[in-house]
């Protein structure tokens, strides 16, 4: 168990790592040929221009201002200073609410530490309950269980103390979070009323078109949403299975890469053209010009990519039973995406069209009702994962106790009881021991939800992120305490009647408080410090710059550091919000560890998004109910541990009293997206009329068919930023501006217009309908 020294000790590593950090940041940043590594963003923005073109040799390397290096934490404040408005415009909504996560957790932190420190720390100490059950059993403790809910006697009347913090503490959670659901719904709405026209306000995508034997996809898109949509409908792209088209365009750039990087070699020093080996990852193979090899390679390539270009085109097989539908206002979109377009509910499925920056291509080429079958598989394989990852979260908490090592064995005492080296171990080990076990977690996590077949990158992060969620509660959280606390009171166990292992579990579980404070340390402190520092992206950046980068566009390639990463970062948030919720009332020690992080973590990434981060897509915050309700779920959860634990410790007048906390924080989360969800998932007709009717007064004579033309063409289509003429071939006659309902079917008799693919009228109908006229 660790004691204060331990903690002290992981404490000053752990300052002394972040300090180190920070301090390497403030040099490296301040260097000139640093300056696209830590400002990106302002150069993709073009509002930035290289210090290292102008002035003398040295000063376009080396910043020698020594006045600079002396304010190295100015970055701090001047993170702060940009406004709330002025950063949405900079960053966008998502990267400014996805900060507001952090102040979230100071809201609701803050005021909770204050009271708990004032109120439950000198409850629990003035009691000496762990040093009468030391005496009477083997329960390992240290000074730091003195301040928890565990230094408290069976049926205390102190119990009511914790009792009504736990309401106290509730409410003012449940406040928190109603005031910024509120907020953050608000912020959402004018945004999306004040932000420029952009295709998807516009567009819906169609999935489980039904086939039918006399038209093609195109053709039978278009005929549905004349009859359907008659005065909104405006065009439709269809999608295609362009996955092998793309995966050879991508091979294509790998290789144009190579050329590039061993061109670049060969004009340095011209006295010997390079060489390559054939063989896997050119380590054996028959030795060739690279530079020829290369040039040969990408020729066949080349040839390969305009033969599947043409097959995918012309093959009917190629195109999928889905679409993109641009209608002619927000409006008739909103109408569509939000209503059920068939009496059978499971055809002409819509659903709001993500932006184009957002979709993800390869996976539209999935056949829609092959989703649930490919959800089933990745859902029974979590599960595995999950709980099969039990095996090295159990390995870690073996280091996370001294004294349990010690009695199973006693050989390393030795070496062990070496006070510095135990302090180590103890206060530093199990922290970065559980971190690097979680390294490759979300690349997995986003390949199985990539395998479910979810055709946003939003709607991927969001998915990878509520299982990294769910694996961190189950593993990091209750596989530590459970695992944790088993090994800790082995000998408790064997040696006591079955009667009284609930009680030895309930003193145990406050106890693993000072594990999550080491791990709060290493994650939250020095893992923060070495975000901002950005040593990965530092080194491939001049890698890339040294070897590949010929054109200003390969030197934006090689700068772009990408987005944020919510599908990473924000359940590693929740996670402290889960810790902070259930150690607030058993031992509020934890509670300054956790205000440190989201500070310290606000100032960082906010830095990060006005500079560095570029975000991939806008999603106008949709992600904000899903972190609402992981904050309510980390709510629900430390309220039944202190039922829990209240129950150990024969509360049996006051435990009662908490039944009702669940209850209300679940209805509380009911009124909260009753209210409010809505916001996020619907637009509102009022809104979208609005707006088309506001924008239609401004720029009556804007051509919104041809601003929305090619706005969702798939990218292997699009050469040079313009989108090459596949129209024809992929969408038929869909730019037409008539009224009139194309078809080819001879099985239905209700079409209210002639054909103008196949020059026929529906003999059913009156003459006057067939000429078109009213």
């Amino acid at each position: 168990m660790a004691t204060l020294a331990d903690i002290a000790v992981s404490g000053a590593i752990n300052l002394l790592s972040a300090f180190i950090f920070l301090l390497a940041f403030a040099i490296l940043r301040l260097q000139p040929f640093n300056d696209r590594v830590y400002f990106p963003k302002w150069y993709l923005k073009g509002l930035r221009s290289s210090p290292s073109r102008s002035g003398a040799f040295v000063r376009r390397v080396v910043n020698l201002d020594f006045r600079s290096y002396i304010r190295f934490l100015n970055w701090m404040p001047e993170a702060l200073k940009m406004p709330e408005p002025e950063l949405i415009d900079h960053a966008g909504l998502d990267s400014a609410v996805y900060l507001r996560i952090y102040l979230m957790g100071l809201k609701i932190f803050v005021p909770i530490t204050f009271l708990a420190w004032a109120i439950l720390v000198p409850v629990n100490y003035t009691n000496n309950a762990l040093e009468a059950a030391k005496m009477v059993a083997d329960v390992t403790a240290s000074d730091i269980d003195k301040l928890s809910i565990s230094n408290i006697p069976l049926k205390s009347q102190r119990f009511w103390t914790h009792i009504v913090m736990a309401y106290a503490f509730t409410f003012w959670t449940c406040y928190v979070l109603l005031r910024e659901y509120e907020k953050v719904a608000s912020m959402r709405l004018q945004f999306l009323s004040s932000q420029r026209r952009r295709p998807d306000q516009f567009t819906v995508l169609v999935r489980n078109v039904p086939p039918d034997p006399d038209e093609t996809v195109s053709e039978l898109v278009e005929h549905f949403f004349l009859v359907n949509h008659p005065d909104h409908y405006l065009t439709h792209r269809v999608v295609c299975n362009a996955n092998k088209l793309a995966s050879l365009v991508k091979k294509k750039k790998k290789k144009q890469n190579w050329l590039d990087y061993y061109q670049l070699k060969y004009s340095r020093d011209q006295s010997l053209r390079p060489q390559m080996k054939t063989g896997f990852l050119g380590l054996w193979g028959g030795k060739v010009d690279a530079i020829d090899y290369h040039i040969s390679e990408i020729e066949k390539l080349s040839e390969e990519i305009e033969e599947e270009r043409k097959r995918v085109l012309k093959d009917p097989k190629s195109i999928m039973p889905a679409a993109f539908v641009s209608f002619k206002t927000r409006w008739g979109a909103a109408v569509c995406a939000q209503t059920q377009q068939s009496r059978n509910p499971t055809l002409w499925l819509t659903e709001w069209a993500a932006e184009p920056r957002d979709v993800y291509w390869q996976n539209l080429a999935i056949p829609y009702m092959s989703l649930k079958v490919r959800r089933l598989i990745i859902g029974v394989a979590f599960f595995f994962l999950t709980f099969f990852f039990m095996i090295p979260i159990a390995s870690v908490q073996a280091l996370a106790s001294i004294e349990g090592i010690e009695k199973r064995a006693p050989f390393l005492k030795s070496v062990i009881e070496i006070k510095f080296i135990k302090s180590v171990i103890q206060g530093f080990l199990p922290g970065i021991a559980l971190k690097l076990f979680l390294i490759f977690l979300p690349t997995i996590l986003m390949i199985m939800s990539k395998f479910e077949g979810f055709v946003s990158l939003s709607s991927l992060e969001r998915r990878s992120a509520t299982r990294y969620y769910i694996f961190l509660i189950i593993n990091v959280f209750l596989g530590s305490i459970l695992t944790g606390a088993a090994f800790e009171q082995l000998n408790s166990f064997i040696n006591q009647s079955a009667n009284e292992i609930p009680k030895t579990i309930g003193v145990a579980v406050p106890m693993k408080a000072t594990f999550f404070i080491t791990y709060i340390m290493v994650d939250g402190w020095a893992g923060i410090a070495g975000e901002v520092l950005m040593l990965k992206p530092l080194i491939l950046y001049h890698l890339k710059n040294f070897f590949l980068v010929k054109t200003e566009k390969d030197r934006e390639e090689a700068m772009d550091p990408g987005s944020v990463g919510f599908n990473t970062v924000e359940p590693r948030i929740q996670l402290y919000f889960l810790l902070g919720l259930v150690y607030a009332t058993v031992t509020p020690l934890l509670l300054p560890f956790i205000i440190i992080f989201f500070a310290f973590a606000f100032a960082v990434f906010r830095h990060q998004i006005i500079n560095v981060y570029n975000q991939e897509y806008e999603s106008g915050a949709a992600f904000w109910p899903d972190v609402h309700g992981r904050v309510i779920t980390a709510l629900v959860i430390s309220q039944l541990a202190l039922m829990g634990l209240m129950s150990t410790k024969q509360a049996a007048q006051s435990t009662p009293f908490l039944i009702a906390l669940p209850v209300l924080t679940i209805w509380f989360h009911r009124f909260c997206n009753g209210r409010y969800k809505s916001a996020f998932v619907k637009y509102p007709l009022e809104e979208a009329m609005m707006k088309d009717t506001l924008e239609r007064a401004r720029d009556p004579n804007f051509n919104l068919k041809a601003y929305l033309q090619s706005a969702y063409v798939h990218p292997v289509f699009k050469v040079d930023d313009d989108d090459i003429d596949e129209d024809d071939l992929l969408s038929g006659k869909m730019e037409t501006e008539s009224v009139l309902v194309p078809t080819k079917r001879q099985s239905r008799r209700n079409t209210p217009a002639p054909s103008k693919i196949s020059g026929g009228s529906s003999p059913s109908l009156p003459e006057t309908v067939k000429n078109g006229e009213p």
